[in-house]
């Protein structure tokens, strides 16, 4: 069974709890995006974390360097995840990883703008990251497809980490993307962009809690 992580990408907490108002409980993950992250950093994370003291938050700080020490600024903040990129040196992934292990939290590789995305999952899933995950630029969703085939490759080349799909996605790719057997998909605009959120969330996690 995958998880459903909502992406928060708003530029504020007020609007970022509105949403999770209407789409709570249909949510695995709620990721606060790097514009939350950019605007309020951890006073969101700590506001999330206040009002929803039991449920999973990702900060999407997309860290590339100072690695232990940002990561422990998110969480003691609050946060459970925290993301760092695939492209950042080893040294930067290990600290994340560190920092996660010393508060009994979880890291996350994201492999935006990676040249060879399965070599890479392969290097940082023996560094000891707890997901990673494949990832289509916000700035090249119109060129570049959701990243269904890397997402398949990076499958075969983890032995250990859960590895999640992020990109555009949308409620009628579901079928062909749950082939792959992801752990974790990430969805953003269309929920965010939706009239009807909380139909979108819930359509999205029933389908993906229905699947074993």
């Amino acid at each position: 069974m995958a998880k459903l992580q909502i992406a928060l990408d708003c530029n504020d907490t007020d609007t970022a709890l509105h949403v999770l108002e209407e789409v709570y409980p249909f949510v695995d993950i709620a990721e606060l995006g790097t514009p939350l992250m950019v605007a309020e950093g951890v006073m969101g994370i700590k506001r999330l974390r206040k009002e929803y003291p039991d449920l999973i938050l990702l900060a999407d700080v997309k860290l590339i360097d100072g690695g232990e020490a940002i990561a422990s600024i998110a969480y003691e903040a609050g946060a459970d995840i925290v993301t760092v990129l695939g492209v950042a040196s080893d040294p930067t992934i290990k600290g994340v990883i560190r920092a996660a292990k010393t508060y009994g939290k979880k890291s996350f590789a994201d492999l935006i703008c990676v040249s060879n995305p399965s070599e890479r999952a392969a290097q940082i899933d023996m560094l000891g990251a707890d997901y990673i995950g494949v990832h289509t630029s916000y700035d090249l969703r119109d060129q570049v497809a959701t990243p269904l085939e890397d997402l398949k490759k990076i499958k075969e080349a983890v032995q250990k980490a859960r590895v999640s799909i992020s990109g555009g996605i949308k409620y009628e790719m579901l079928d062909e993307i749950l082939t792959a057997k992801p752990d974790v998909i990430v969805t953003g605009s269309s929920i965010m962009n939706s009239i009807n959120k909380r139909e979108i969330a819930e359509n999205f996690y029933c389908k993906l809690h229905s699947v074993n």
